[in-house]
């Protein structure tokens, strides 16, 4: 098989997997996805990663993600620095911008994703995060992570300090054997889902 073969499989097949993990994902109901995100949350927040981590971006979740509000406001309540995503399409990049109240300081970002304002919220560092809060649409045991097709947190996650924490948060369904990584894909050192934790060691045990 040809390279351009092989390439052209690769990404016939995380397009079928995102379409069936999507699929899946949005067939939750509201009530189903509240529940699962409370206890998914509360696990994530039980870990030492979380105790130890006063500055984090976490994503403002979108159609059926799991729901992060627990997460943000438990930490803007516990005095720790919280920030999320602003996306800037034009330059493929994410700048981390601080929240002081949650969700007053939201706005619809791109593609309708609330997001804070970068005109007036404090913009941080990639190097100043203790704790990454990822997105995807699914994952391997491995910490492989399949995103939405934009490379976005490919991008950024890579600036982060070396001992930066990457924690995604995901239902089980999520989680499939083979996500099919790329050279450029920065996989997560912890998958948290309604049933348990899983320790990728993806990048030198991070946890």
């Amino acid at each position: 098989m040809s390279g351009k073969e092989n390439t052209e499989q690769t990404a016939a097949a995380k397009k079928n997997l995102r379409r069936d993990v999507l699929a899946a994902r949005q067939a939750l109901d509201e009530v189903t996805i509240q529940q699962k995100s409370a206890v998914i949350c509360r696990r994530l927040m039980a870990l030492p990663a979380w105790e130890k981590a006063r500055t984090l971006m976490a994503y403002v979740d979108f159609r059926g993600e799991v729901a992060t509000a627990l997460l943000i406001s438990q930490a803007l309540a516990g005095g720790r620095t919280v920030a999320a995503p602003v996306t800037v399409i034009s330059e493929k990049k994410l700048i981390p911008v601080v929240l002081e109240r949650y969700p007053e300081d939201l706005r619809e970002g791109a593609w309708g994703i609330r997001e804070p304002d970068p005109e007036r919220g404090r913009h941080l560092a990639p190097e100043e995060l203790d704790l990454v809060i990822v997105p995807g649409v699914a994952y391997d045991l491995k910490g492989n992570r399949l995103g939405y097709g934009g490379g976005f947190y490919d991008r950024f996650l890579p600036r982060t300090r070396p001992d930066t924490v990457f924690v995604a948060p995901a239902y089980e369904l999520q989680i499939r054997e083979h996500c099919y990584p790329g050279p450029h894909d920065c996989p997560v050192d912890m998958i948290v889902t309604e049933e348990r934790v899983i320790f990728t060691g993806a990048r030198r045990g991070l946890a």
